[in-house]
């Protein structure tokens, strides 16, 4: 008999929620179908699956993990600001792919990786996710691809690269919903005086700006 776990089937994000739900709750990696591209998500409040998270993709501690929450009644279980910045531009491009960076609960920061003060929040389009968060808290998630490889798109293209024999950790529940081929979120900087563009992805920066006169 061949050793190592047996191999992901992947679900339909439909019929797939409840067993997301319930391998995030304990402490799992999932994958999901986002309105950017195919993530690995964990629960914000579950320390090990974060760090499973860095070891599946092979993520350098000092690249913090983004957050996803579903509604905005989540933004303070993981912010413990709301510049008045961070409250226009979500007003005004969320849900969609707008990450606004603003300083993080210190009992959230420092398990999200990078230096600890800060978290990225987005509130994404996809329907889906925003139901899955609404139903487990805040996740975080990032691009499910090994660091430094092209996000992949389908779950075919997440199994292959990191669900294959040698992979650091099983993956837990995975959800088909596509292909997900959007562009990256727009990420600013929210926690000074003054906006700081950190990456141009969707959403374009004169927007923003545009946004904030």
């Amino acid at each position: 008999m061949s050793g190592g776990p047996p191999p992901v089937k992947p679900a339909d994000r439909r019929s797939g929620i409840p067993a997301a739900v319930a391998s995030l709750e304990l402490g799992g990696v999932a994958v999901v179908p986002t309105d950017t591209v195919y993530g690995l998500a964990a629960r914000v409040d579950r320390p090990a699956a974060l760090r499973a998270v860095f070891e599946v993709k092979g993520r350098p501690d000092g690249l913090a993990l983004p957050v996803l929450v579903g509604t905005w009644r989540q933004v303070p279980a993981v912010a413990s600001e709301w510049p008045r910045s961070a409250s226009v531009l979500a007003a005004r491009f969320w849900p969609g792919p707008l990450t606004v960076v603003v300083p993080a609960r210190p009992e959230v920061g420092p398990l999200l990786g990078g230096d600890g003060a800060t978290v990225g929040l987005r509130r994404p389009a996809n329907r889906f996710v925003r139901s899955l968060c609404a139903r487990t808290g805040p996740l975080a998630v990032t691009s499910a691809n090994r660091h430094g490889q092209a996000p992949c798109t389908t779950v075919d293209e997440v199994l292959a690269e990191l669900g294959g024999p040698g992979a650091p950790r099983a993956l837990g529940v995975v959800l088909d919903g596509g292909t997900c081929d959007g562009t990256p979120s727009t990420v600013v900087d929210c926690t000074g005086s003054e906006i700081s563009c950190i990456r141009e992805g969707a959403i374009p920066w004169g927007w923003v700006q545009a946004a904030l006169r």
